[in-house]
């Protein structure tokens, strides 16, 4: 039986820039604000009508790094990752509760990844990039193929029909 399921998916604009800070151990923590926008046509009135979400996204570790490089506010950003909801005390000591993406993955969706309204096909990264090699400059990037580009071999071509169809049918 599963256990349930914890995957976010989204894609929007960043609405400030990247704020990264350091943990004790050297790790970066980037937060970042994300917006998406859903548009439809009022059934009652055939006005456009519009809704903006805003989503708290942190990026931890060479991610993050990353994020706090190449993003910049307007920046166009794939996220895949998970929810996780904070509990804190506000000030006059009542429960709050905040729900944030923890990022597991991020596609840089603008052209030249930092910036504008770009037309796509920026760098992807995750979780697993790791910092450079002692040695390689901060600028190096463990690039992932673009969204929807194969990274598998291609498959071996057949030969001819006869060899992989012997059947006996003539189409």
């Amino acid at each position: 039986m599963s256990r349930g399921l914890n995957k976010v998916m989204i894609m929007g604009n960043l609405g400030a820039d990247p704020e990264v800070r350091y943990i004790p151990a050297g790790g970066a923590v980037t937060s970042i604000r994300v917006a998406t926008s859903e548009s439809w046509k009022d059934k009652q009135t055939g006005e456009k009508q519009e809704r903006t979400e805003w989503h708290r996204v942190t990026l931890f570790n060479r991610i993050g790094e990353i994020a706090a490089q190449y993003l910049r506010k307007g920046s166009r950003v794939f996220i895949e990752g998970s929810l996780r909801t904070h509990k804190w005390q506000d000030p006059n000591g009542n429960d709050r509760y905040s729900t944030d993406i923890i990022a597991s993955s991020m596609q840089l969706m603008d052209s030249k990844g930092a910036g504008g309204t770009g037309g796509g096909g920026g760098a992807s990264f995750d979780e697993t990039d790791m910092p450079p090699a002692e040695g390689q400059s901060q600028d190096h990037l463990q690039a992932r193929a673009p969204m929807g580009a194969s990274t598998k071999a291609p498959a071996k071509a057949a030969t001819t029909l006869d060899e992989d169809f012997d059947d006996g049918i003539p189409f």
